[in-house]
């Protein structure tokens, strides 16, 4: 099978691959995840080329982490042969929030690490996309390496897009995940705490029903709308079998070979635009 693209990841040197292993399933977030298929699935994903993976304690309170670690000792490869990317400082509900501690607090201290040799590369994450701006016009250039963004460049949001010429000019990478819009676009539905509205929710069901009624399947077809921007080095999607693996990759490959179904999906845009670019609250508002 083909080796998934490569891209370059802002100007870190680092190359990753077009998809990357979005390791919160493997915290059991999405449903029970046993180690064997967690592993599995790791080596599988290193074997089709993806060589990015991440994660963040906050997936099943460290098991993810865990899980991922597990799979990523089992290849037995030089250490350097795969990136991982991993998170901290998520604000808990009620707590006093102010964006200027991120500027002031918290990326000093990850420069600390950084020099300590204990983290190669700085990046921000967040549902809005206001906190990007907030940061990167408040820190020298270069300080902030990778932005992480998420359900903001899909089928049903693409409000990353507008951005990208702004993060591109402070050279920044750009990783944007959860395609599938933390389960919203997939045939199973998203999991019961998910925090979009019943009228997102149900727009997003009738476009999974209508790919269904045409034997095509809607995560192929948001994965490779998120694939086809080139200015974004990584589309993180979740996994948790090799399966799934197996299908992102075939997507991938594709989608370079015979590119997208333009038919089925100007339909599903059609079905979407009521509710295009709709988000939901997420973290605490600044106080």
């Amino acid at each position: 099978m083909t080796k998934i693209e490569l891209r370059a990841l802002g100007n870190t040197g680092l190359k990753v691959s077009a998809v990357g292993f979005g390791a919160s399933p493997l915290g059991s977030v999405f449903g029970p995840v046993a180690e064997d298929d967690a592993v599995a699935t790791v080596r599988e994903a290193f074997r089709l080329g993806i060589n990015f993976f991440d994660t963040s304690p906050y997936y099943g309170g460290t098991l993810s982490e865990k899980m991922l670690g597990k799979g990523l000792k089992a290849l037995q490869v030089p250490r350097s042969d795969y990136i991982v990317a991993t998170k901290c400082g998520r604000y808990k509900e009620g707590f006093d929030f102010s964006a200027e501690r991120i500027v002031s607090e918290t990326i000093p201290a990850l420069q600390k690490l950084k020099q300590e040799g204990k983290t190669r590369f700085i990046g921000i994450t967040g549902l809005p996309l206001d906190i990007f701006t907030y940061v990167l016009d408040r820190v020298p250039p270069g300080t902030v390496d990778v932005i992480l963004s998420y359900c903001h460049y899909g089928v049903n949001d693409s409000t990353l897009l507008d951005l990208l010429p702004y993060l591109k000019s402070k050279g920044v990478g750009v990783i944007s995940a959860s395609p599938l819009a933390m389960g919203l676009l997939t045939e199973q539905g998203p999991p019961e705490w998910h925090p979009a509205s019943p009228e997102l929710k149900s727009a997003s069901k009738a476009a999974v029903a209508h790919c269904k009624s045409k034997g095509k399947k809607i995560t192929k077809l948001a994965l490779q709308y998120s694939l086809a921007n080139k200015e974004i080095s990584s589309v993180l999607v979740g996994m948790s079998s090799v399966s799934q693996v197996e299908e992102n990759v075939a997507a991938v490959t594709e989608l370079e070979s015979l590119g997208m179904d333009q038919e089925t999906l100007s339909e599903v845009e059609a079905i979407l635009e009521p509710v295009k670019n709709l988000t939901w609250p997420s973290g605490i508002h600044q106080n």
